[in-house]
């Protein structure tokens, strides 16, 4: 039965021994594989390249449906403000984190107010023209922070916006105002000096006339004294 039996056992070890040995697949030759495809980066445009962040906090943003009367989620990711660096115009901008989808984009205009949402001081609502879409359309959002003190910065910078929007807009309008003002008074100043150079024709005609006369006379008393 020894003898039976030692031979099994044998096999068996050399079974292991060779399955513990590497194959051919599994074997590491070093060889560099080129790629088939060889891919270029492409440099992926945001437009945002012109403008400088005046604000970025990561937040989640809210748009309240008319139609269904509630409030649904637009998305998670990190809200900008952003100052053109040529026209200056400042704008809210959105977008979801990984897929970038952009969830509000709009113009800060001297009008927009933030308000606190029903008490909650992590969230704050407005009202805008947006043009996340792709079209212009009148929305209503909420967004929230993850602390209070993201909330208060967000307003605060809101508000420090529209006060310098309105200001500078009240300026102008005043730049406006004088120069109309300028104009009238240009344009009234040269009225009265046409209408004075009107009214002293006459009375120079009038003298060529009467000089002409006092000619005319003059001859016919030389005339007459001959």
């Amino acid at each position: 039965m020894a003898s039976t039996t030692e031979p099994t056992i044998v096999k068996k070890e050399d079974e292991e021994e060779e399955d513990s040995k590497p194959s051919a697949e599994d074997e590491d030759t070093g060889a560099q594989i080129a790629p088939i495809v060889k891919l270029q980066e492409v440099p992926v445009s945001t437009g945002e390249e012109n403008e400088d962040i005046l604000l970025d906090l990561k937040a989640k943003l809210y748009r309240f449906d008319k139609d269904g009367n509630q409030w649904k989620e637009r998305g998670v990711g990190t809200v900008k403000l952003l100052k053109h660096k040529e026209s200056g115009k400042i704008r809210l901008v959105m977008r979801q984190n990984k897929t970038l989808k952009i969830c509000a984009n709009h113009l800060v205009l001297p009008t927009m107010t933030v308000q606190e949402h029903h008490g909650n001081d992590k969230s704050c609502v407005w009202h805008a023209a947006d043009f996340a879409d792709g079209e212009l359309k009148e929305e209503t959002f909420c967004i929230r922070f993850p602390s209070v003190e993201n909330c208060k910065s967000f307003k605060d910078k809101i508000e420090e916006i529209t006060e310098s929007l309105a200001k500078d807009s009240g300026e102008s309008e005043e730049g406006n105002t004088a120069a109309e003002l300028i104009d009238k008074l240009s344009v009234g100043g040269k009225e009265k000096e046409e209408k004075r150079e009107a009214e002293e024709a006459p009375s120079s005609s009038e003298e060529k006339k009467e000089e002409k006369k006092d000619e005319n006379e003059k001859q016919e008393k030389s005339g007459d004294e001959k």
